[in-house]
């Protein structure tokens, strides 16, 4: 079966990728897969500037899915380019860059650092506070998401753009992504959420609160790429949010999806991307389709 894609301008051998943030930053899940079987491998996030994240606990176990509050903890643009991208270009791996900023002057300043990288697209993160507006998150906000995705247009690169599913305005926000620049829109981001740790009486995470992930969040990506399809039909998205099987990649597809990031079903097993990508290929050849084309907003009749 052909699992390849596009994405925007971008052209993928498999619509399969993994989920920033659940991969490590070089090639950790080598030893697990061929990374250039993948579409791509989406780093975890990154600041122009090396950042400690939260403090510990940063991650707790909710039945099968998880919460988590690691705080985009990393090294920085510069020295990821200099000790991390090498090992995954030496294994032909595709790459999409992820970065992030507390201010649109830090999204613009992450976005320069990566110009010039051998990746094939910039993944801006939108789920991040705005410490310049203060009032909370970027991808709560169309004007705020507009002002980093054209701050990010420094890198010279693909933007797409990752959204939250936290705000009653979702559709809002992607039409001002695209409107400012965005080639594709990766829709979502964990949902809000918190575990508490009854033995001790305080919140699990050191940092209280933290971000919901898993299976859990499946039914809520997949809406979310459906009413953004919906809205806007011409638009690139890519799915994310607790893709576990083949199945739940290809129903991604049909909701309008032209890739899928697999995430938290990483850590439950290094090989999930390359399962969710045979478990599709199964599914294709078992109900005679060819590509992905014939299945992409199937849902929509």
């Amino acid at each position: 079966m052909n699992l390849a894609t596009r994405v925007g301008d971008v052209t993928l051998p498999s619509f399969v990728l993994t989920a920033a943030g659940t991969s490590g930053l070089g090639d950790e899940l080598a030893g697990y897969g061929d990374l250039a079987e993948l579409g791509a491998v989406v780093t975890k996030s990154l600041a122009a500037f090396a950042w400690d994240g939260n403090p510990s606990p940063r991650v707790a176990a909710w039945g099968a899915d998880m919460v988590n509050a690691v705080g985009l903890a990393g090294p920085g643009v510069a020295e990821w380019r200099r000790e991390y991208l090498p090992a995954l270009v030496a294994r032909r791996a595709r790459v999409v860059a992820s970065i992030w900023g507390r201010s649109v002057a830090e999204f613009a300043e992450a976005a320069h650092a990566m110009r010039g990288a051998d990746v094939v697209a910039l993944e801006v993160n939108a789920s991040c506070p705005n410490l310049e507006g203060r009032t909370g998150i970027f991808a709560h906000s169309p004007d705020q998401t507009a002002s980093i995705v054209a701050a990010a247009a420094e890198a010279q690169l693909p933007l797409w753009v990752k959204l939250s599913p936290n705000t009653p305005q979702l559709v809002d926000v992607a039409r001002a992504a695209v409107d400012a620049g965005a080639s594709a829109l990766v829709l979502v981001n964990t949902v809000l959420g918190m575990v508490i740790d009854i033995e001790r009486r305080r919140p699990a995470l050191g940092n209280g609160g933290g971000g919901l992930s898993g299976a859990g969040i499946f039914p809520v990506a997949l809406r979310a790429v459906f009413e953004c399809h919906a809205a806007l039909p011409t638009t690139p998205l890519v799915g994310v949010g607790g893709i576990f099987s083949g199945a739940d990649a290809i129903a991604m597809v049909m909701a309008g999806a032209s890739a899928v990031e697999v995430g938290t079903a990483t850590f439950a097993d290094p090989r999930a991307p390359w399962v969710v990508a045979r478990g599709a290929a199964k599914w294709m050849s078992d109900h005679s389709v060819a590509t992905l084309d014939e299945l992409r907003g199937a849902a929509h009749g």
